[in-house]
């Protein structure tokens, strides 16, 4: 099994853990200090090494951190989040907070009157970060400031940093080689008068490379630095271990190997302009350069764009995973539609579905921990079952499952919800605008031009029409054998990035009433090129493509609260789920994909 059952969270260690955080706050002079869940390259999955905030307080969610003074903890988590942290954390000593609602800065102000130092890792905090809250702090007596990580310090028994293998990416699924990338890239570069740019987010040294790495579970990247100068010669700044002689080969002449440990002393022979993207980038890389008087200035990580904007090749690749993968996903619903209430736990169907994506033989890791929350589980958003948490599905809950793969040829997101027994009314008619708002996220058109959040209330508006909502955004960017979290793209009230051809995001609404149950219907799209509909004006306009094809569950669904053009777009849907799986079911599972994609 790629997913592990076990509790990871030591709720019970973060009082004496938090005791030496403090003893070592007083000791440097300081009145707090900031424990982020990241890592030196912001990437929202971190290794043992990283997991500090886990360690400190036992919070084991993907985002959060925590602020601790000398009276107060605040452990501060969005709305994905908020029952999960009161269930990890021991409140006596960590008080949860409802972030961004409550700025760090507001809170700060609050439990320092009279003002305060507080320390951060300069590793973990982006310019845009540190910035940010100077800006908001301006006119107090609180402050920032760089030191040392106080937790490692004292945490005896961290574990070592992951020192993972990198492999070749092969170029037919790419589309490009890397030398043309970074050609490509550089000439970008040299158009805006920079001489190099400083690359720190792994998943963009990935794609650039034309390479992957097995530093980070779920997702396959290495951790290391690059710097790419304007004339596409590149600087990898990687532990020699990771590379074989296939991957030397590869990367060839114009990719110069060198240590982690000549990255600060590469930096400061650098010279400027250098581009750094003050929201990805660390603190400590810009002081690097500003203590050498290297001039930078701030600008975008040249891949972030051209890497969200996929190539034919990797679209074509990533259909066919979704294709594989979409079968796995049916031969297992078969499976689980045979299964009595009260027969299965939340464990036995992470176990199943993994099995069926094993045996398609392609799999090389799942892409995230399978969320398989049933009853009042199903309202924890980004849920994980452990030994401790696993229920029994009983008549009448709904399950929650979201799950993806990690194929070489794609990254495969899905979720859907499913009834065990006979759901009440309630969860059938929240289910209904759930699925609603994803049609019409799905059917959706737009002008060039637009970003996420022009489209996100979109997917909302049947939910909204109830007074119902979801704290998550509608949609995430999505890699191609990358992270399944790929920015700069998304769907939701924060995304601000124009959303163009090629880019893949996620569609999935979702409703969760806490302590009672969990609703989410998702499916990957692909931004496309809109064809000009009859009697429209040709103004060149955007839609979406389906990446996803398994069927929603029709037991669900309220019919009577369908319109007709959403009900025509449901049996064109399950329709296309047959004609595209079909031909890789046989057996009961063929059966039971011929029933479920029958017209409403």
């Amino acid at each position: 099994m790629f997913q592990s059952f076990d509790d990871t969270a030591s709720p019970d260690q973060g009082p004496s853990r938090l005791a030496l955080l403090r003893d070592a706050i007083a000791a440097d002079g300081l009145s707090g200090f900031l424990v982020p869940r990241a890592d030196a390259h912001q990437g929202e999955y971190v290794a043992d090494c990283d997991n500090r905030l886990a360690w400190l307080t036992g919070f084991t969610g993907s985002a959060g951190f925590c602020a601790v003074l000398a009276e107060r903890a605040g452990v501060f988590v969005d709305g994905r989040y908020r029952t999960q942290v009161r269930a990890q954390v021991d409140g006596a000593h960590f008080t949860p907070v409802d972030w961004p609602e409550v700025k760090l800065t507001d809170w700060l102000k609050r439990h320092l009157p009279n003002g305060g130092v507080i320390g951060f890792d300069p590793w973990l905090y982006t310019p845009t970060q540190i910035e940010a809250a100077e800006k908001e702090l301006s006119g107090t007596a609180i402050s920032l400031k760089p030191t040392r990580n106080l937790i490692d310090r004292f945490w005896a028994d961290q574990p070592a940093p992951p020192c993972g293998a990198i492999r070749v990416y092969p170029e037919d699924l790419a589309g490009e080689s890397h030398s043309d990338k970074r050609r490509r890239v550089a000439a970008a570069l040299r158009n805006a008068g920079h001489t190099c740019a400083v690359i720190t987010l792994p998943d963009s040294i990935a794609w650039l490379l034309n390479i992957r790495g097995s530093d980070i579970p779920r997702n396959p990247v290495p951790h290391a630095f690059a710097v790419l100068h304007s004339d596409a010669h590149l600087t990898l700044y990687v532990e020699a271990g990771k590379l074989d002689e296939a991957v030397r080969e590869h990367l060839g002449e114009d990719v110069t190997i060198r240590p982690p440990s000549a990255f600060a002393p590469g930096l400061r022979s650098l010279g400027g302009p250098v581009r750094l993207d003050k929201g990805s980038v660390p603190v400590w890389v810009a002081s690097q350069l500003d203590e050498a008087n290297v001039s930078h200035v701030w600008g975008d990580d040249p891949c972030i764009l051209p890497k969200a904007c996929k190539s034919r090749a990797e679209i074509a690749a990533t259909r066919e995973a979704h294709l594989r993968d979409g079968a796995a996903v049916c031969a297992f619903l078969a499976w689980f539609d045979d299964q009595p209430p009260g027969t299965l736990t939340e464990i036995d169907v992470v176990t199943e579905l993994e099995a069926c994506r094993r045996a398609t033989g392609k799999l090389l890791d799942i892409s995230f921990d399978t969320i398989a929350g049933s009853g009042p589980n199903g309202a924890l958003a980004h849920y994980r079952v452990t030994r401790k948490t696993n229920r029994v599905l009983t008549d009448g809950d709904l399950l929650v499952l979201d799950s993806g793969g990690q194929y070489l040829d794609g990254t495969t997101d899905i979720t859907r919800t499913l009834p065990v027994g006979q759901p009440g009314p309630d969860e059938r008619a929240a289910f209904t605008r759930v699925l609603q708002g994803m049609i019409a996220m799905s059917r959706t058109r737009w002008p060039r031009g637009l970003s996420g959040r022009d489209l996100d209330a979109i997917a909302r508006h049947p939910l909204w029409l109830a007074d119902q909502d979801y704290g998550h955004g509608t949609g995430h960017g999505v890699g191609v054998h990358l992270c399944v979290h790929e920015g700069p793209q998304r769907l939701s009230k924060s995304g601000e990035v124009t959303l163009e051809p090629g880019m893949i995001l996620s569609n999935e609404p979702g409703y969760y009433r806490e302590g009672a149950f969990g609703i989410r219907i998702e499916n990957l799209l692909v931004v496309t090129e809109a064809q000009t509909l009859p009697g429209g004006d040709a103004s060149g306009k955007l839609c979406f493509e389906t990446l996803s094809f398994v069927p929603i569950d029709r037991r669900l669904i309220v019919l009577e609260m369908l319109t007709g053009p959403e009900r025509d777009w449901l049996n064109a849907y399950h329709a296309e789920c047959w004609e595209k799986i079909g031909p890789r079911m046989s057996g009961p599972a063929e059966l039971w994909l011929r029933q479920a994609t029958d017209p409403l």
